[in-house]
C-alpha cells in the first residue's frame, strides 16, 4: 500500500466516525421524541376513541379495546350539541375568546413597537411597570373588578370578560413583543422616516409584516389561555345562556358524571378547536417564541 492511499484511508476513518456519531445521535433523538409524543398523545386519542363509542361498549372494556369488535356512533356528539345545550356554549366560547385574543394582541403590538423604537420619557421604568404585571396573581383582581363592573353595569357581560382578558393578556404580549421588535433592522425604521413615514405607518407597513411569527406565537398564547378559562367564566358570567364550553362541561361533570360517551365528547368538542389553532399557526409558532426570548 502506498503513501497516498494509508493517508487517504486514515483521513476517511475520522469523517466516518463523525458521520456516525452524527446520525446516531439524530436517531437517538428522534426515538426520544417519539416516544414523548406518544404518551403525550395517548389520552388525547383515548379520549377520542371513547367519544365515539356508545355507554355499554365503554362500561364493558377500555378504549383500546375499541376494534375488536368496532363499535362507534355519532350519537353522543348529537346528544351534546342539542340537549345538553353544548351547541350555545360552543358558540359562547368563540364569542368570548376572538375579541379576547385579538385585542390584547393589537394592543401589545403597539405598546411593543413604541418601547422598541419610539424614545419616550421614562420609558424604561414603564416596561418595567409592565413585567412586573406578569407576577399579579388574578386572585386579587375578582372583588374589586366585580365592585366596579356593578357600578358600570357590565357585570355579567361579555364586554366585561373581553377587558379582563385583554388586561391580564397584554403584559405578557407587550414583552414578547417588545423583544422581537426590538431585533429588527433599525435601517428600515430610518430609511421609512426619512422617505417621510409617520410612525403609524412604519408600524402597519414594515413591523406587522415582519412580525407574523411573534404575533402567531403570542395569538396561539392567548387563544388557549381564555379558550381554557374556566375560573374568569365562572365568576364574570353569572347567566347560563351565556357561559362558555368549560362551565358547562363542569357542569355536565357534576349533573352526568356518570356518563362518559356524553363527557367524552363534549370534552373532546372543547379540544378540537385550540388543536387546529395550533397545527394551523405553528411553523409560526417556534420562530416567533424563540425570537421574543433571545434580546432582552
Amino acid at each position: 500500500m502506498t503513501t497516498a492511499t494509508t493517508a487517504t484511508v486514515s483521513a476517511a476513518r475520522p469523517v466516518t466516525g463523525t458521520l456516525f456519531l452524527r446520525y446516531s445521535s439524530r436517531i437517538a433523538t428522534h426515538l426520544v421524541l417519539v416516544v414523548l409524543a406518544v404518551v403525550w398523545l395517548t389520552p388525547t386519542a383515548g379520549l377520542l376513541v371513547t367519544s365515539f363509542r356508545p355507554l355499554e361498549a365503554i362500561s364493558d372494556s377500555g378504549w383500546w379495546t375499541a376494534l375488536s369488535p368496532a363499535r362507534f356512533t355519532l350519537d353522543s356528539y348529537a346528544t351534546v350539541l342539542t340537549a345538553r345545550g353544548m351547541g350555545r356554549s360552543f358558540l359562547n366560547s368563540f364569542i368570548i375568546t376572538i375579541p379576547s385574543t385579538v385585542l390584547p394582541v393589537f394592543i401589545a403590538a403597539l405598546a411593543g413597537f413604541a418601547f422598541a423604537w419610539i424614545q419616550f420619557r421614562a420609558r424604561d421604568t414603564i416596561l418595567l411597570v409592565i413585567i412586573a404585571l406578569l407576577t399579579v396573581p388574578i386572585q386579587m383582581i375578582l372583588v374589586p373588578n366585580l365592585q366596579l363592573y356593578s357600578r358600570l353595569g357590565i357585570t355579567g357581560s361579555f364586554v366585561g370578560l373581553w377587558l379582563v382578558h385583554t388586561a391580564f393578556g397584554t403584559p405578557f404580549g407587550i414583552y414578547l413583543l417588545r423583544n422581537f421588535f426590538v431585533q429588527l433592522p433599525r435601517d428600515l425604521f430610518e430609511s421609512a422616516r426619512i422617505d417621510g413615514a409617520s410612525e403609524l405607518t412604519i408600524f402597519f407597513r414594515i413591523v406587522l409584516p415582519l412580525s407574523t411569527p411573534a404575533l402567531a406565537s403570542l395569538a396561539i398564547f392567548q387563544f388557549m389561555w381564555v379558550w381554557n378559562d374556566l375560573l374568569m367564566a365562572l365568576v364574570f358570567l353569572s347567566n347560563p345562556g351565556r357561559q362558555p364550553m368549560t362551565v358547562a362541561i363542569s357542569g355536565m361533570i357534576g349533573t352526568y358524571g356518570t356518563e362518559w360517551h356524553l363527557l367524552s365528547a363534549a370534552a373532546f368538542l372543547s379540544m378540537s378547536v385550540p388543536l387546529v389553532v395550533f397545527f394551523a399557526l405553528q411553523r409560526y409558532f417556534v420562530r416567533g417564541l424563540m425570537a421574543g426570548s433571545v434580546k432582552g
